[in-house]
């Protein structure tokens, strides 16, 4: 089944072809020489269970540690050889592995992606070696003062959700996990059905098409055959009805942290999250947003501060982080919240809601400048919606909105007297 999309647009005209096995392929041609397939895995660590958190960022490590076709460092080899690069990268909802080539060399090396991808030998001795280099990433990111507040937040935000886990996992649990789990999980998991390959460049459509599904064939057909993975049902928390806080004292801070976070819908309920993604821009966001203006610029009060909607799949978090002096935390609070609460009662702008406007149609033409900007675009829709719409039109939909929607979203998600907020102070 194939489907040409956005005819009407003149960046985006992506080609949609699903395979009998249940593959999804993306395609589209561009005129920059170079060609990019990004292949998305519907896993992360949101799917996985509390005792092998931290498995589908582990599994990324260990498909580049060699297949039956490829000894380990083989595929980089190959890869540095003809001035490609490759990388992965692990979320709460989802895998995705990338790959850019000179179109000349796409039909050659794109079997050798999918070979990785599909076949990791996942040996025990190579398994036990980078199981090492996993723990000291976690080592690493427990260093990191932003990280550490991050996850703490992300513990205040969700009581039973799997977003509330970090994506590397806890190191109590890597160290215990062991090469046949893993090659279970990645069975159940990397199945056709469960995989996006979104590709762009600049070889024609039906020859993208061709040259993935051949490669996908090609090394799919001869893996063993695993019990298919089961979504384990997720039921979004309910939105705050107090204020949750959290205090902690880290030695290794300069100055203290707060954060305030606020539950709100995610990319199952994507219409109500546009509204949202203009509230973090007024709030937060550039240097004439209106806490950074007034906390930072006017009153001295932060030395950053920034917000940010995150939209995840099954629920979003809107986060709102300051570095401050620790005797400013208190009034710094107060102010955010009036700032709030001034949203829900005032109507924004006309004017700013028009900079606004212009300032996310600009950001999406600029993410679709290269190839490697299109296929994650592609890839990360489709995956998590089965729709490519969304990314097409998300410039009209936040020209749509409008101020008395700006202000309803922050009366209804905005609580200023229910939300989360942690305090990281120094010793």
């Amino acid at each position: 089944m194939t489907s040409l999309l956005a005819k009407e647009q003149k960046l985006n005209t992506p080609t949609i072809r699903q395979l009998e096995n249940g593959l999804t392929i993306i395609a589209e041609q561009m005129p920059v020489e170079a060609v990019n397939l990004n292949v998305w895995i519907n896993v992360g660590s949101a799917k996985e269970s509390n005792e092998i958190n931290g498995m589908a960022h582990f599994l990324e490590h260990m498909v580049f540690k060699g297949t039956p076709n490829l000894g380990i460092g083989e595929f980089e080899q190959l890869i540095e050889e003809r001035g490609a690069v490759t990388n992965a990268a692990t979320s709460q909802d989802y895998t995705h592995y990338y790959i850019t080539t000179a179109p000349q060399d796409f039909a050659e090396l794109a079997p050798l992606q999918l070979d990785v991808l599909l076949n990791p030998s996942l040996e025990e001795e190579a398994f036990e070696r980078e199981k090492l280099v996993v723990l000291e990433e976690i080592r690493r990111s427990e260093d990191n003062p932003r990280r550490r507040t991050f996850y703490r937040s992300m513990e205040t935000c969700f009581e039973t959700l799997p977003y509330r886990r970090p994506v590397l996992g806890p190191a109590t649990v890597i160290e215990n996990l062991r090469s046949p789990q893993m090659r279970d999980f990645h069975g159940a998991w990397y199945q056709p059905q469960s995989m996006t390959a979104a590709v762009v460049g600049n070889l024609p459509v039906s020859e993208l098409i061709e040259i993935v599904t051949q490669s996908f064939e090609q090394h799919h057909s001869n893996r063993q055959q695993y019990q298919k993975n089961t979504t384990p049902s997720v039921t979004p928390e309910q939105s705050f009805t107090e204020i949750v806080r959290h205090e902690y004292v880290d030695e290794s801070l300069q100055q203290a942290r707060l954060v305030m976070v606020w539950r709100v819908p995610g990319m199952e309920n994507l219409d109500q999250t546009y509204a949202l993604d203009i509230l973090a821009v007024i709030l937060g966001q550039g240097k004439v947003s209106r806490l950074f203006r007034e906390l930072r610029e006017e009153k001295g009060l932060v030395n950053q501060i920034g917000v940010s909607n995150m939209t995840q799949t099954h629920q979003g978090v809107f986060y709102i982080s300051a570095a401050l002096p620790v005797e400013n935390i208190e009034l710094v609070e107060q102010e955010i919240v009036q700032q709030i609460k001034t949203i829900q009662t005032e109507p924004i702008a006309i004017k700013d809601i028009e900079r606004i406007r212009t300032q996310v149609a600009n950001r999406f033409v600029f993410a679709n400048e290269r190839p490697s900007d299109r296929a994650n675009l592609y890839g990360y829709y489709y995956s998590q919606l089965q729709d490519l719409a969304p990314a097409l039109n998300y410039p009209q939909h936040i020209q749509s909105i409008s101020a008395q929607d700006l202000q309803q979203a922050a009366q209804k998600y905005l609580h200023p007297e229910a939300y989360g907020v942690v305090v990281m102070k120094p010793s």
